[in-house]
């Protein structure tokens, strides 16, 4: 799987651990950035990685900045992009099973390298649940985003 990786300052040190294990696992990661602990902008970095999500060049995404709402709430801004903040596994299983997350976010000041890196193994393997419930759920939340998000072009 191909994944977007993005951060801040506050989530270098641990988007970079994360990366180490995706590959590990196999996986293409993609760096948007920061490279370093300078202070910077987060959305200069989650913006063209969500980019890359939305747009099908990357399978999912994966951002830590300080807390990771931040990071959520640039991605969710994005057509197609159902980023989801997560602190522990269960969290991250729920994520993706009854919502279907592409995104998730990681607060780097909130839990340590092995709980992140135990949350994103969680993500990672878990899939959607296919009950008709949540099916119509993810659908009802994907017809809002059809609704009131603008589609991305293809410039």
């Amino acid at each position: 799987m191909k994944i977007a990786m993005a951060n801040d300052h506050a989530g270098t040190a641990m988007k970079n651990s994360i990366k180490k294990y995706l590959e590990s696992m196999g996986h293409e990661v993609v760096d948007y950035g920061s490279y370093d602990e300078n202070s910077c902008d987060l959305s200069d970095f989650v913006y063209p990685a969500a980019l890359a999500v939305a747009k099908g060049e990357c399978d999912r995404g994966i951002f830590v900045d300080g807390v990771g709402y931040g990071s959520a709430l640039i991605a969710n801004k994005i057509y197609g992009i159902y980023a989801a903040v997560c602190q522990d596994p269960l969290c991250a299983r729920l994520a993706r099973e009854h919502t279907d997350s592409n995104v998730l976010c990681l607060g780097a000041k909130i839990i340590g390298g092995l709980m992140a890196e135990e949350t994103v193994k969680v993500w990672m393997t878990t899939e959607p649940l296919m009950q008709e419930k949540y099916r119509n759920r993810v659908k009802k939340v994907e017809e809002i985003n059809n609704k009131h998000c603008k589609q991305l072009d293809d410039d």
